[in-house]
């Protein structure tokens, strides 16, 4: 009998390490965000030609709550080192908005800082909550006092990017 429930023990191990998949810590995607380079559903020539600056949406957004459809240009300023899932775009006037890809279907790699990029997507005005804020800090690694000095929502411009493809 003893012999038996060393065999089923000795089994049961053999079965759990032969069938263990490995994990690999999750992250952004590699890639040397090069010209050309694509994420997401891509961006047409066409789209890309349309695309307007960061101040010209803003004029939008200040008419309508929401501007679909529409492609933006502009430099990239900081990734999700987590997993790339979101971005920052540089404004005109030295303020930041907020990119999340649609339905979190796809990721960019962090070498898209510093890049100009065109999106396609969806935009709008958005008050983010202070937890929201504090999450956000947390993933691109705030020190811990600039994420406790976070004490209010703020109204900012969001973008839910279809596509993304750098041009610069």
């Amino acid at each position: 009998m003893k012999f038996k429930a060393i065999l089923f023990a000795v089994a049961v191990s053999a079965s759990t390490l032969a069938f263990a998949q490995e994990t690999k810590k999750a992250g952004p995607p590699a890639g040397n965000a090069l010209v050309g380079d694509t994420y997401g559903g891509g961006v047409s020539s066409n789209i890309e030609s349309k695309a307007i600056s960061v101040e010209k949406l803003s004029k939008k957004l200040k008419k309508e709550k929401k501007v679909e459809n529409v492609a933006i240009k502009g430099k990239v300023t900081d990734v999700c080192d987590k997993k790339g899932c979101w971005l920052t775009i540089q404004t005109e006037d030295n303020s930041q908005f907020f990119v999340k890809m649609k339905d979190y279907a796809f990721f960019v790699p962090t070498a898209l800082k510093g890049k100009t990029v065109v999106m396609d997507g969806t935009a709008e005005k958005k008050v983010t909550s202070v937890d929201e804020q504090k999450h956000y800090a947390e993933d691109a690694k705030k020190p811990q006092s600039e994420i406790d000095a976070i004490k209010a929502p703020k109204e900012e411009i969001r973008f839910v990017a279809n596509g993304i493809k750098v041009v610069n």
